[in-house]
């Protein structure tokens, strides 16, 4: 008998594949997924020509958008349903056409169904924006018997 996967790893693969599979807005914005692990993720997004505002600069709603999928991925990497209770950011310095962000989520602390985590968007070294987000469990799982690898 073949249930959920068990290997904390499997669950955070399984689960970000599960989220993938139907994320059709970071697919839309040319998101990819670098790694995930339970409570980690690295998403990277290349700014295009529809992604800048007025300044030349990228739009900060992008930079957060990818920041808040990043946190959305490290948040679900344990299994359960996870959602955003509240966020914000601090952009740093601004992104640029052709610039490949990377943004880097860590959890901070996961208490009940409560979480924090924190994600730093990165063009190569140097730091773009802060994000912090607060998130909450809810009922049900993206690991589930018909989801399970073999």
């Amino acid at each position: 008998m073949s249930g959920p996967p068990r290997d904390p790893q499997a669950v955070a693969e399984a689960s970000a594949a599960a989220m993938w599979a139907g994320d059709r807005a970071s697919q839309h914005l040319g998101m990819a997924i670098v790694t995930v692990a339970p409570g980690r993720a690295v998403l990277t997004m290349t700014i295009g020509p529809t992604m800048v505002n007025g300044h030349g600069i990228a739009h900060g709603g992008y930079i957060f958008t990818l920041a808040d999928s990043a946190f959305a991925f490290a948040c679900n990497g344990h299994g359960p349903h996870a959602v955003a209770a509240q966020c914000h950011i601090a952009y740093v310095t601004p992104g640029r056409l052709g610039d490949v962000l990377t943004a880097t989520a860590r959890e901070v602390l996961r208490e009940g169904r409560s979480g924090i985590y924190d994600v730093r968007v990165t063009r190569g070294d140097e730091v773009i924006a802060e994000f912090r987000g607060h998130s909450r469990q809810l009922a049900g799982s993206w690991i589930d018997s018909t989801q399970a690898p073999a």
